[in-house]
């Protein structure tokens, strides 16, 4: 049994399983990005062949081209569209329609899909002002100045401004590494600042709402904003040296997603939010973003043996799963 010892398994049986645990996160990760990915193909290229019938012609292609030349092909007033103002717009316009439920809890339609019964409901004016005016104040002095050297970095790989766009099919690879980069920095970065050291510091300021909305996403320590918020979304696009309309595309997509998984909502056809909304929850679980780092190293056993695991799915009905899959009765003392 001494090499076993040496090579850090006490017996065959936990080499194994750890083996076996490895392949079952492959797994997830697979299933997560094919599934991710088939449904994001199959609409724009239902919206891109729909749109290209009309016009008739490569719709997207002529729309860039009409949008850098009306821009003089001034390169960092694109980028800063791009990477700006576009993603700022998806981000305030997504949070703006929740931030309407969580004050005044209409349309009820929506305010039935809340997660964490009878919290936030509604919520805290005050502290949802505090929350706009951090998240206001990290996109204009962390977010804003972080994007003059990612400027120079894309004019380096020189496409980035090109005028013939990528290909839909390249795209989707990028996207697939995005995806990937941003999980590992999110995970590590996220459990780096959760060290004592750290929290006390810098983390617990994203962890007063216990409960929380689209709008927290983005209320977090300089620090922690650039650490875990910003760097992992810009490496992907910075290694890549992508198109900035890839880049206007994913950090659209990247802030969306981020106030899905923090609304308090688990709504209809969205990503399901529970696993995010139990780290703020329970605070040591579910770190990461797609969940199969957390697999890896253990921090989603709590989870795993919850009903907010239950109902970690997509919903495709109307019927809230608060209601199909309700927590179980508390015990009267």
């Amino acid at each position: 049994f001494q090499m076993k010892r040496d090579s850090g398994y006490s017996t065959v049986a936990e080499q194994q399983k750890q083996e076996e645990k490895l392949w079952d996160a492959l797994r997830i990760s697979a299933y997560v990005f094919s599934t991710g990915l088939l449904m994001f193909t199959a609409l724009v290229n239902s919206v891109s062949w729909f749109m290209q019938d009309i016009t008739l012609g490569n719709f997207w292609q002529t729309t860039w081209l009409n949008f850098y030349n009306f821009l003089e092909g001034d390169e960092w007033t694109i980028f800063l569209y791009g990477t700006a103002l576009v993603p700022a717009l998806a981000f305030w316009g997504f949070n703006g329609i929740l931030m309407v439920a969580d004050i005044t809890g209409k349309p009820t339609f929506i305010t039935r899909y809340r997660i964490q019964l009878g919290k936030n409901d509604p919520v805290d004016t005050k502290k949802l002002c505090q929350a706009i005016y951090t998240a206001l104040g990290n996109q204009f002095f962390v977010s804003l100045p972080m994007l003059v050297p990612m400027f120079h970095v894309m004019k380096w790989w020189g496409n980035t401004f090109s005028k013939e766009l990528p290909t839909f099919q390249w795209f989707l690879v990028e996207l697939s590494i995005f995806t990937i980069i941003e999980e590992i920095l999110f995970y590590y970065t996220h459990r780096l600042v959760h060290h004592p050291v750290l929290y006390k510091h810098i983390h617990k300021k994203h962890h007063e709402w216990t409960a929380p909305i689209g709008v927290v996403s983005i209320y977090a320590h300089p620090v922690e904003h650039i650490l875990s918020n910003t760097l992992p979304a810009m490496t992907g696009p910075m290694v890549m040296g992508s198109h900035i309309v890839s880049i206007s595309v994913w950090f659209s997509l990247a802030l969306v997603t981020t106030s899905i998984s923090h609304c308090g909502y688990h709504l209809p056809f969205l990503p399901s939010p529970e696993f995010h909304d139990f780290h703020h929850l329970k605070f040591n679980q579910c770190y990461g973003v797609l969940g199969v780092l957390d697999y890896l190293h253990g921090t989603d056993r709590v989870f795993r043996q919850t009903k907010a695991f239950e109902r970690h799915k997509v919903l495709l009905g109307l019927t809230p799963l608060s209601e199909s899959i309700p927590e179980a009765p508390k015990r009267a003392e």
